[in-house]
């Protein structure tokens, strides 16, 4: 089986040429901060046809002090931060409210880009949350109001039986609440653009917030 693993590692390409484009990227023009950057980056991913381009790794610490990640949803980028949510009384609910920084992590192998953001996170007010749950999908809203994330589960059928509540509840109240759901942002203090090469002379920009301001600087590969 170990055998079987390494032959089909051996087997894969990074970057086939015939579904990968490799756009060339000058660091030294770009702009003085980060978001302007992505927002091109992300328009750019989106047109290449980048599968579920909003989706990213969210990473953050446990109470053990070890690091924990998985993949989330980009609500949105502005000023403010990268937004995303979940449950507050989730695993990583729980882990922002006792280390509230994180660390996250795009990757759009169509164009060999990817981003990386860290930085400390917020909760947003309430009532941004569920104006927040409320413009997504009925579907959202009823895996929102299912709750109980990260829990341990006794069986499927309790799953299905309480699912099938929540999307009867969601059709019949689309405003509903969800009092533990949260939309969180991390405002960045530091955000790299890495733009792979063929040749293997990868760009890598890192922009770093100090004092209110960005600088930027290039790192080797």
């Amino acid at each position: 089986m170990a055998k079987d693993l390494h032959e089909l590692l051996r087997s894969l390409r990074v970057w086939e040429p015939e579904v990968t484009a490799l756009p060339p990227f000058a660091p030294e023009a770009a702009p003085a901060e980060p978001l302007s950057l992505f927002t091109d980056w992300f328009a750019e991913a989106v047109a290449a046809g980048e599968r579920e381009p909003h989706t990213m790794t969210l990473a953050t610490v446990g109470e053990d002090g070890l690091p924990d990640a998985r993949i989330v949803m980009l609500h949105g980028a502005d000023a403010d931060g990268w937004a995303f949510a979940t449950h507050a009384t989730s695993r990583k609910g729980r882990q922002l409210a006792a280390r509230p920084y994180a660390a996250l992590t795009f990757y759009w192998p169509v164009l060999g880009r990817q981003v990386r953001v860290r930085g400390p996170v917020t909760s947003a007010p309430s009532e941004e949350a569920q104006a927040d749950l409320h413009a997504r999908s009925t579907g959202a809203l009823a895996a929102a109001l299912t709750g109980r994330q990260s829990e341990v589960l006794a069986s499927t059928e309790e799953l299905t039986s309480a699912s099938e509540a929540a999307w009867q509840h969601a059709q019949a109240h689309p405003t509903a609440k969800s009092p533990t759901w949260t939309l969180y942002r991390l405002r960045p203090d530091e955000v790299e653009f890495f733009q792979g090469d063929s040749a293997r002379r990868h760009a890598r920009l890192r922009y770093h917030r100090s004092d209110g301001s960005w600088s930027r600087e290039q790192l080797w590969p």
